[in-house]
């Protein structure tokens, strides 16, 4: 399809966010439960210009602010954690072109995107020894282009996808990624995601029989981690406005719930609070999750900004400061999340754990969502970073 509108600026990319996260918060709630994948409101999305607002402004995109898309992502998972899951690998991929991709190929790619086109992905491996353990293969032909075989699991957009990028070695065992049409001999995307939350993100599997690629849709993703990079740093800092998204959706539906449905405790009518909302140890609860979800905003902001300056002027010293900022708000947005995702229930009583309710979404999409990568291991390099001034590996995920 194509994109009905470019986007101009930040300005317009964070009205149409709010807008579109407005009417997917209506009926996020059905989707999650009858398991309703979001094709019509992912054409939404492409048609709104806003997968296209990080294409760089040479190229005719309005190439936001990191703190914009940062908090793009925060208005969508605060309506819908899965849909916002989405396309967070097209912004991946998408700075995977900005990085490492000839002009030739930013070209061709950024226009595809301007038109409203999706990029998926098509990365995770399991069984195998860890999460880098890629044993996808692009092997030469004779005539200069390539063969792709593999399993990829995890595979979130791949489905929803116009492009799927794959993580893949070459001949010389260097990591590439490869940028493959949806529609490719030998690929297939098989949607058996049945994960207890994301539900309907269809992250499921994506199988490569041979798959031909041409030599000029493959880019030496290696290069990225020979030199001062931010590609981990803003992988990350999307997942973490994704949990500050969850975080802050859990407690405005906490809010309305206690507001409109619950009753008060007998003992707090007795002391002269006639609704749940006057209970001071709600109010104190309350209290005590907002500061929560305030602080995971700000850090989020303050992680954005971080890669921003870093980007600005990239040394090993400002992608090592934007990282770890990247990583204190990825800790901190996760445990926000599933804090107030559980404590919903607690604060708003035995009704809300009625099936029907829907609350149940945001609990199991935090727990489910953070499970992405291991917060500890941020911790450490954060601890590492403040003590002895050990910069973090350049491996992506941070």
């Amino acid at each position: 399809m194509s994109a009905t509108t470019v986007i101009a600026d930040d300005a317009e990319a964070l009205a149409v966010a709010a807008e579109l996260a407005a009417d997917f918060r209506k009926d996020a709630a059905e989707r999650d439960a009858q398991r309703r994948l979001p094709h019509a409101e992912l054409e939404r999305l492409s048609a709104s210009g806003l997968l296209a607002v990080t294409v760089p402004a040479e190229f005719g995109g309005a190439d936001v602010r990191t703190d914009t898309l940062a908090e793009i992502f925060r208005l969508l998972a605060a309506a819908d954690a899965s849909l916002a899951q989405i396309p967070q690998s097209h912004f991946v991929y998408v700075g995977v072109l900005r990085r490492q991709g000839t002009h030739e190929q930013q070209e061709f790619f950024f226009g595809e995107v301007l038109r409203g086109k999706r990029l998926g992905n098509a990365q995770s491996e399991a069984g195998t020894k860890h999460v880098q353990d890629i044993r996808t293969r692009l092997t030469r032909r004779p005539d200069g282009s390539y063969l792709l075989d593999g399993v990829k699991n995890y595979s979130t957009g791949a489905l929803f996808a116009d492009w799927i990028p794959v993580l893949t070695r070459a001949d010389d065992d260097a990591l590439h990624v490869a940028y493959v049409p949806r529609d490719a001999p030998g690929l297939t995307v098989v949607d058996d995601w049945d994960g207890m939350g994301q539900r309907t993100t269809a992250s499921g599997t994506v199988r490569l029989e041979s798959v031909p690629v041409p030599a000029d849709r493959v880019l030496p993703h290696h290069l990225t981690f020979q030199s001062p990079q931010l590609h981990g740093a803003l992988a990350q800092l999307m997942h973490a406005a994704i949990d500050a998204g969850i975080a802050s959706g859990a407690l405005a539906e906490a809010v309305e719930f206690v507001r409109t449905k619950s009753r008060p405790w007998f003992e707090s009518v007795e002391e002269g609070h006639e609704t749940a909302a006057e209970d001071p140890l709600l109010i104190q609860r309350f209290g005590e999750l907002a500061i929560q979800v305030r602080a995971a905003d700000a850090l989020l902001a303050a992680a954005a900004r971080s890669v921003d300056a870093a980007r600005a002027e990239l040394t090993d010293d400002s992608a090592a400061e934007a990282s770890i900022a990247v990583a204190a708000a990825k800790v901190t947005a996760a445990e926000a999340a599933v804090e107030v995702a559980s404590a919903l229930f607690e604060v708003s009583g035995t009704r809300s754990a009625l099936d029907s309710a829907g609350l149940h979404r945001h609990w199991r999409d935090a727990r489910t969502h953070t499970l992405h990568d291991p917060a500890r291991w941020k911790v450490q390099h954060i601890g590492r970073y403040v003590l002895n001034g050990t910069r973090p590996p350049r491996h992506g995920l941070l």
